[in-house]
């Protein structure tokens, strides 16, 4: 776990694209309908920007909770997931087993969603912000009073585009309408709460509150299916729910460490971005950990 990987390098296998965290590979001859090889790094980014150093082991816990939920969830909506076994991976990818092993999937390449599915089960982030102007969030409207990280009367959809660099930017129900069509909208909605639903009873049972998540979906031959990642530290607020304490901000199981640390320097959130000191590092690869052991019951 000691090993750090900010960078793939799979010569012969085309890098369809790079992501803050991860990289991602066509596999196969037809760019347009091979299989796609997803490989999670140890990047992480705050603000933003990408960090100059990774976080240990974060592309394995990232992969291994995917692959976790993808199982548990397999009855409620299937997934976009082939295989995680680099010895069933086409062979060409067997020479890059090192970079491979244990932070990569194979999936189907999916016709992906322009929109991000979130839910919200409290009020926090950005929706705690959006609360506090209009006592709304995207649009729907909240019962008066609430406080910060404030359990909903019941868990919301609030859709967020997709932004190629930069944040999300949170729109209604109408917008994302209009984006998808009425149909797609209400269905996404529908499938995005009941996995919420299952999620959250499920790690509740584990000792941890899912304040929030976000979800993609793409079709395949007909098919909407669950792609991405799921459920991880990167995608959601993990709260330790012995620890909850509604009226402020929670301690979490993410890289709040990182953005607080940087919070204290004296840098515009511009690239490039500072260096971390190693007990941030250490902090946040072990907040990453302990939260994969808590919802798993497993060591890495």
């Amino acid at each position: 776990m000691n090993t750090v990987l900010t960078t793939t390098n799979l010569p012969g296998i085309e890098r369809v694209a790079s992501g803050k965290v991860r990289d991602v590979y066509s596999i196969g001859p037809d760019p347009l309908s091979s299989d796609l090889l997803i490989v999670a790094t140890d990047r992480i980014s705050a603000f933003d920007c990408i960090l100059p150093q990774g976080i240990p082991g974060k592309g394995r816990v990232l992969t291994q909770m995917s692959l976790f939920w993808f199982d548990l969830l397999r009855g409620v909506i299937p997934n976009h997931l082939i295989t995680a076994d680099v010895n069933a991976f086409p062979s060409q990818l067997h020479a890059y087993r090192d970079q491979l092993e244990g932070r990569s999937m194979l999936v189907k390449r999916c016709r992906m969603e322009p929109v991000e599915c979130v839910a919200r089960g409290y009020v926090s982030g950005s929706g705690w912000k959006d609360y506090r102007r209009t006592g709304a969030i995207c649009g729907i409207q909240l019962p008066a009073g609430l406080h910060e990280s404030d359990r909903l009367p019941e868990p919301i959809f609030t859709p967020a585009t997709k932004a190629e660099s930069g944040h999300d930017e949170n729109i209604s129900f109408e917008a994302a309408e209009s984006l998808i069509g009425r149909q797609t909208a209400a269905l996404l909605r529908d499938v995005t709460l009941r996995i919420y639903g299952k999620a959250s009873a499920y790690a509740e049972s584990r000792g941890i509150i899912i304040a929030d998540t976000k979800f993609e979906f793409g079709w395949n031959n007909g098919a909407l299916l669950l792609a991405d990642e799921v459920l991880t530290p990167d995608s959601s607020r993990f709260w330790p729910r012995s620890e909850y304490a509604p009226g402020g901000p929670q301690k979490s199981f993410d890289k709040q460490f990182v953005r607080d640390y940087l919070e204290t320097l004296d840098w515009n959130k511009q690239p490039p971005a500072p260096s971390l000191p190693s007990d941030v590092i250490e902090k946040t690869a072990a907040k990453y950990l302990e939260a994969y052991t808590r919802l798993t019951g497993h060591a890495l």
